[in-house]
């Protein structure tokens, strides 16, 4: 018993200095997750790991790059589109950009994306100031659905990583 107590408070004094090793590094800190710390990560925020949560996690890697961003310092605004299955990308980026709705740096839009668009994410510093622009376009869905029926989630994870033309980005002032 007492072996066993101290390895569990050993995970958690490690579990305790990744976690904050993750929140005070930079745009590093976010990449420095492995493809099976995003799967587990996605999967434990969003209650599984189908395809759109890499593209989200993608999207928000993209953005924290261009924009050299450190943790919590990305403002997120999330459209659905009509035609789409779900908001799922919205919490890959979130993870991704550290962004939340507790925090109000996350918002999903009451408008929808346009004709033609899965889903919209807008990402800018929060402090203002230009971002860019991500859309994800319907004609992405089909080969995303066959990624998500063929792949176990570490191969969606590797697969979205992998795959181009998911998503188009332009910049936005």
């Amino acid at each position: 018993y007492p072996t066993k107590r101290f390895g569990e408070f050993m995970r958690s004094i490690v579990t305790m200095v990744v976690f904050a090793a993750l929140m005070s590094g930079g745009t590093a800190a976010a990449r420095a997750e492995t493809p099976e710390e995003w799967v587990a990560l996605g999967a434990r925020v969003h209650g599984g790991y189908g395809v759109f949560i890499p593209l989200g996690i993608k999207i928000g890697l993209d953005a924290v790059d261009r924009l050299k961003a450190k943790p919590r310092e990305l403002a997120v605004v999330y459209y659905d589109g009509e035609k789409a299955p779900c908001a799922c990308f919205a919490d890959g980026v979130a993870i991704a950009t550290l962004a939340s709705v507790g925090q109000r740096s996350l918002k999903i839009d009451p408008e929808k994306a346009p004709e033609g668009a899965a889903a919209v994410i807008v990402i800018r510093p929060r402090q203002g100031g230009p971002g860019f622009k991500y859309s994800i376009p319907l004609s992405a869905l089909p080969r995303l659905g066959k990624m998500n029926t063929e792949l176990d989630p570490l191969g969606r994870h590797d697969a979205v990583m992998k795959a181009d033309g998911l998503f188009e980005v332009a910049q936005v002032n």
